[in-house]
C-alpha cells in the first residue's frame, strides 16, 4: 500500500513540475509599440498617469484589453507580441474632444505610431521664472474646439518633473472669468513655498482646463533655479 502511495504521489509531483516548467517556459513579448499622442504634429502635455489608451487584438481565446498609460510629454510604450491591434481612444480620459474611432495598428519588432486627438486649448509661447520669492508665468490660450468652455488655467510648482493638478506643492489658479480676453497673453503668479525654498531648482508647470472635462492639457515642465 505505502509503495503504491509513494508511486502516486511521486507521479502527481512530476506532473505538477511539468505544468510549471510549461508555464514558465511561455515566450514574453519582446516588441515594443511605441509613440506620441499629438495635434498639430506636436505631442499633448498631460498628467502623468492620468490618461490611458487601450490596445485589443483578436484571435485570441480570451479578448481583453491592453492599458497604456500615456505619460506626461504624451509618450507611450507597451511590450507587445507581433500582430494587428485596435487602439483605443478613451472616452472622457484626456483633454481634448471624444474620438471613440479605433486606430488599426500592426505591430512587428519596434513599431512607432502617432495619435492624434483635438484638443479644446492649446498652450502656446509659455515662459516662468523667479524673481526672489515668486514665480511668474505667461502664456497664451489657444481656442481649438468651440464646443466647451474655458473653465481654468494654473501653476502648479514641484520637487520634481513630474508636476500637475494632482503631484505639486504649489497650485494657483485663474478661473476663466478673471482670465477675460484669451486671445491676449495671459500671467499667473505664485509664491514658492517653504517646501521649496531651500532648493537649489525645482519645477513649473502650466495647465489649462476645459469645463466639463476631467483632464487639463499642460505644459512641458520648467526647471526654475
Amino acid at each position: 500500500m505505502n509503495k503504491i502511495l509513494s508511486s502516486s504521489f511521486i507521479a502527481m509531483l512530476l506532473c505538477i513540475l511539468v505544468i510549471g516548467c510549461k508555464k514558465d517556459n511561455y515566450e514574453k513579448p519582446t516588441s515594443i509599440l511605441s509613440g506620441k499622442v499629438i495635434y498639430n504634429k506636436e505631442a499633448i502635455g498631460v498628467r502623468s498617469n492620468g490618461v490611458q489608451l487601450e490596445l485589443w487584438q483578436h484571435g485570441f481565446q480570451l479578448f481583453t484589453k491592453i492599458p497604456v498609460y500615456v505619460a506626461q510629454d504624451g509618450s507611450f510604450s507597451a511590450s507587445l507580441f507581433d500582430g494587428n491591434y485596435k487602439l483605443v481612444r478613451l472616452p472622457g480620459n484626456g483633454p481634448w474632444v471624444n474620438n471613440t474611432d479605433s486606430i488599426d495598428v500592426t505591430v512587428k519588432g519596434g513599431t512607432t505610431i502617432e495619435v492624434p486627438v483635438q484638443p479644446y486649448f492649446i498652450i502656446k509661447n509659455a515662459t516662468a521664472s523667479k524673481t526672489g520669492t515668486t514665480v511668474t508665468a505667461t502664456f497664451s490660450i489657444e481656442r481649438i474646439n468651440a464646443s466647451q468652455p474655458l473653465e481654468s488655467a494654473s501653476l502648479y510648482l514641484g520637487k520634481t518633473e513630474i508636476v500637475d493638478g494632482v503631484n505639486n506643492l504649489k497650485a494657483t489658479a485663474l478661473s476663466a472669468s478673471q482670465i477675460g480676453d484669451i486671445t491676449a497673453p495671459v500671467t499667473i503668479t505664485a509664491t514658492i513655498p517653504a517646501t521649496l525654498t531651500g532648493e537649489s531648482f525645482f519645477y513649473a508647470r502650466i495647465g489649462v482646463k476645459t469645463a466639463g472635462v476631467g483632464e487639463q492639457i499642460y505644459t512641458q515642465p520648467f526647471k526654475i533655479e
